[in-house]
């Protein structure tokens, strides 16, 4: 790092005036983020459960991980028009971690942790709060000398930086009952304490695509709801503003049944969303619309939480016509 970008990189950091854990315990240690960053989006799982990454993906082994059940703190911040490079993000604050004593399990740059396996191999935050770009990121994973785990992972986009920050502290081991006694169970707590997160438009135009959030799909379904969709309707005013602006609808599925049907499907899919548009008087010029099939998972296809977040449409910018 040369020392004009290290006291450019000081000077962002000299405000430390965010504490990225300001919700956790009173005693717990707080990880300091650049003065511009803002938090995007904030849940706390208490009890919850958390895959701790320890080392990089591999084909033979896959992802190794550290199950750890407790309070689950998951936040996305964005610093917004930083200059800074994600190792000059990420640097910081594997030191603050270093100088409070935290012992550095995992640290490596996308190619070294494995890439797009290891991207969609661990757990992510969905955008618009968290951007990953798959070929510049870096994810480092630590414990503190109580046993507390941390994971880090830094990104950014043409516009801005994004830090996810995991937090998973183990409960405590639950106390004795007397025989005959059954122990009372905790409810699981799930709160979104913070969301500040971009619009469509904004998330459009500043990474070029975006997921339709309220198009949802059964497995196998290729039709939209009957009624509004506030997404759409949304694109239908932005494409009206502008005829001269286009945009790319991508159907995707759950990896359920064979390639060539789900590319089918996911078409479909697609095609329903534009459809919807040409409803509202869109002009067919300014849309087009394909299908991915289960290529380009969001998440985990082992589960059926995972499967239906992969059932999804994304728009995509395309370039305006001249």
């Amino acid at each position: 790092m040369t020392t004009t970008t290290r006291r450019r990189a000081e000077r962002l950091l000299s405000g430390l005036a965010l504490a990225v854990l300001a919700t956790a315990p009173a005693q717990a240690f707080d990880l300091a983020l650049p003065a511009t960053a803002r938090l995007a989006e904030e849940r706390i799982t208490d009890p919850g459960s958390y895959a701790v990454p320890l080392a990089p993906w591999t084909e033979m082994e896959g992802l190794p991980e550290h199950a750890v059940e407790g309070r689950i703190q998951r936040q996305a911040w964005r610093i917004d028009a930083t200059g800074l490079t994600v190792l000059q993000i990420m640097e910081p604050l594997r030191a603050q971690l270093e100088e409070a004593g935290w012992e550095i399990l995992l640290d490596c740059p996308a190619r070294t942790c494995g890439g797009f396996d290891f991207r969609f191999a661990t757990e992510v935050m969905k955008g618009p709060a968290m951007y990953v770009d798959l070929a510049a990121y870096r994810y480092l994973s630590a414990r503190s000398p109580e046993g507390t785990y941390i994971t880090l992972l830094v990104s950014r986009s043409p516009a801005a930086g994004f830090v996810q920050v995991i937090r998973a502290s183990a409960a405590p081991a639950a106390p004795e009952t007397a025989p005959g006694t059954t122990p009372a169970e905790e409810p699981t707590k799930e709160a979104v304490v913070a969301t500040a997160t971009p619009d469509l438009i904004q998330t459009l135009e500043a990474q070029g695509h975006a997921v339709l959030p309220d198009l949802t799909f059964a497995s196998g379904a290729e039709k939209l709801a009957p009624g509004d969709v506030a997404s759409l309707d949304e694109l239908a005013r932005y494409l009206t503003d502008d005829p001269a602006r286009r945009v790319l609808f991508v159907g995707h599925t759950d990896a359920t049944g064979s390639a060539a049907a789900n590319v089918e499907i996911s078409r479909r899919r697609a095609q329903a969303a534009r459809n919807y548009l040409r409803e509202k008087g869109i002009s067919d010029g300014q849309m087009e619309a394909d299908g991915a099939g289960y290529l380009a998972p969001v998440a985990s296809n082992l589960g059926d939480e995972g499967r239906r977040e992969n059932r999804r449409v994304e728009v995509v910018l395309l370039p305006a016509v001249e």
